[in-house]
């Protein structure tokens, strides 16, 4: 009886560490690294956008609010909680996106608009480990409303805009500069034969 009661004390407290959360210390960075598709020209670029600053990247506004990696002792993994809105033609914006966003998964949480795609690749400048469980790290800062808040307002209210500050950077790429087509060189034809010069001094040619 004492070995069944040592062996089920033994399981319940496997199945309860199974069970508990894993303790999964983060980097805190102060700058994400994205990479965007201008979906019409076919270029892609790098840029960088440091936390609480937006970026301008073609009609959208990229803001992040957090950028996490983990240290060479935990499972790799890249994340950033960040806010996507496109410019209108009135000159407002319209959120588009606001969630997290996963380096080694950037379908996961990709931002789904026509002509541009952005995800995230790095976060980088950071020292500072957060010890702390999963469901406390993974969560934005205080203040920060979630995605359905963003593109749900309650019903029978309306939205006040959201302030938006003015974009520390534009990294929109160029278009590409037209190449310059050189005219084809002039071919000087050779004079056309006339047998009635034939046998002639070439000096009385003319």
């Amino acid at each position: 009886m004492t070995n069944f009661v040592k062996r089920s004390c033994l399981l319940t407290a496997a199945v309860f560490l199974a069970a508990a959360p894993a303790l999964a210390d983060k980097i805190k960075h102060p700058t994400a690294v994205f990479a965007g598709l201008d979906k019409i020209t076919g270029r892609i670029i790098s840029f960088e956008v440091a936390v609480d600053e937006t970026v301008q990247f073609g009609s959208l506004q990229v803001t992040a609010r957090v950028c996490y990696t983990r240290p060479a002792t935990e499972a790799p993994q890249t994340t950033t909680f960040v806010e996507v809105d496109e410019a209108a033609a009135n000159k407002e914006y319209k959120p588009i996106f606001g969630g997290w966003m996963y380096a080694a998964s950037p379908g996961l949480h990709g931002i789904e608009h026509s002509v541009y795609d952005i995800w995230l690749t790095d976060c980088k400048g950071g020292t500072e480990v957060i010890k702390t469980g999963p469901e406390v790290a993974d969560l934005p800062p205080a203040g920060t409303p979630g995605p359905e808040e963003i593109k749900t307002p309650k019903p029978g209210t309306v939205p006040l805009p959201k302030p938006k500050r003015p974009p520390v950077a534009d990294v929109t790429p160029p278009p590409p500069s037209p190449v310059a087509v050189a005219p084809p060189p002039v071919v000087k034809r050779p004079p056309a034969y006339d047998p009635t010069l034939v046998g002639k001094d070439p000096a009385s040619r003319n």
